[in-house]
């Protein structure tokens, strides 16, 4: 059964004060040039690392500042309002949550969540199903890790990219393929680590 980000097992995990920055991570993961804790950045130096020849990590989104997280669930909460008249207050809270954290336990917001893809050598992205940020509706539930209505080649896709992130530490958000975390809530919850490792970041933290 899928965990999502507004089961309350997530908000229960501790999180201990911490200083470590973010960093800005380098030319080599795309234009971005996303903001992560200085941990994840590690972990995604050491996956890349893993990737066969010719194939590389696209990172094209990294810490995410809280307004900006807070206008994602408004907008996404209004298009599932819209489709579902007269839904209940926790079940739009389960629905949003499959696309947008919310605040208090936001990978993104923690600095612990960067959501990629792979490119080739090029620079040219791999067929992995959906684009980046493709909503269940959107995808017809495409955007779901394990979903099976995918090509062959954007499962194999999958696959490397999961072997690759696993192997370096980071848990992926099943709803969405492309969002990877290392040290948040949901990431401890899943990994069985007794606290998570990183609270809500600010980028007055940030290395440029």
């Amino acid at each position: 059964m899928t965990i999502l980000l507004s089961d309350p097992r997530v908000l229960a995990v501790p999180v201990p004060a911490t200083d470590e920055p973010l960093v800005t991570l380098p030319p080599s993961y795309g234009p971005a040039r996303a903001l992560v804790r200085a941990g994840l950045a590690d972990r995604l130096a050491e996956a890349s690392l893993l990737l066969p020849a010719g194939i590389d990590l696209r990172v094209v989104e990294g810490y995410r500042r809280p307004t900006d997280q807070l206008a994602i669930i408004a907008r996404y909460s209004a298009e599932i309002c819209a489709l579902r008249p007269g839904i209940s207050a926790d079940e739009l809270d389960r629905l949003t949550s499959r696309f947008v954290a919310p605040l208090e336990v936001a990978p993104h917001v923690a600095g612990a969540a960067v959501d990629l893809t792979l490119v080739d050598a090029c620079g040219d992205a791999l067929d992995l199903g959906t684009a980046i940020d493709a909503t269940p509706e959107e995808s017809g539930g495409r955007c779901y890790f394990a979903a099976e209505d995918i090509s062959a080649d954007a499962r194999a896709n999958r696959d490397l990219l999961a072997s690759t992130l696993e192997a370096a530490g980071l848990v992926n958000y099943p709803t969405e393929w492309w969002h990877w975390s290392y040290g948040d809530r949901y990431w401890a919850l899943i990994t069985g680590a007794p606290t998570a490792l990183y609270g809500p970041a600010y980028v007055a933290d940030a290395a440029a």
